[in-house]
């Protein structure tokens, strides 16, 4: 998938600057793509040459002016092609800390455990930042009311997806901090 389509999804939910959308990033996609505001930036310049984005200069005072994007016809048009496109391959994970589990039979296990540990403070730390997200979509309503009402569920269905994807990161982590420290245990018996 090309940064492109990550950042026409965000500009669904309307006009954004540069700036806007990098922080949004955080908090819409964050949960399925990342990337730096300077990659944004240089899209954004992309996809208004090539007509997908229009972009207006917003004069400020004691701020530097800002230029706010919105998706053109041909930027609606463009995701919807997208959205038809037959998907190439699932995700291939690319996890440094999957390589250093790997790793820790003959790696410092302490150090292992740690990093184990440090995902799992990220990822309750991501939980509890989707969880607030969630209860503002939600508004006060219950889902089957929110999934009747909503303008878009698409930012819904995917933050549902990320909380999945924490909750797993927790529970994988829990696992392998026991089995990790059961395996510790066994080398300090073998050692004496």
């Amino acid at each position: 998938m090309a940064l492109r389509n990550a950042v026409m999804a965000a500009l669904l939910e309307g006009e954004a600057s540069g700036y806007d959308l990098a922080k949004g990033f955080d908090a819409t996609v964050a949960n399925f793509w990342t990337a730096t505001p300077q990659q944004l930036y240089r899209e954004l310049e992309r996809m208004e040459a090539e007509g997908l984005v229009t972009a207006r200069v917003v004069e400020q005072e004691r701020r530097p002016n800002k230029r706010l994007f919105a998706l053109t016809a041909a930027g609606r048009a463009a995701v919807r092609a997208y959205t038809a496109e037959p998907l190439t391959r699932p995700a291939a994970v690319r996890d440094e800390l999957l390589v250093k589990v790997q790793c820790a039979d003959a790696g410092d296990l302490a150090a292992v455990r740690a990093a184990v540990a440090e995902r799992m403070a990220w990822a309750t730390a991501k939980l509890a930042r989707y969880e607030r997200i969630r209860q503002r979509l939600l508004a006060g309503r219950s889902e089957e009311a929110f999934f009747a009402e909503a303008e878009r569920v698409g930012p819904y269905l995917t933050l549902l997806r990320g909380m999945a994807f924490e909750r797993e990161n927790l529970q994988w982590g829990d696992l392998a901090l026991r089995r990790l420290a059961q395996r510790a245990g066994a080398d300090e018996q073998q050692s004496e």
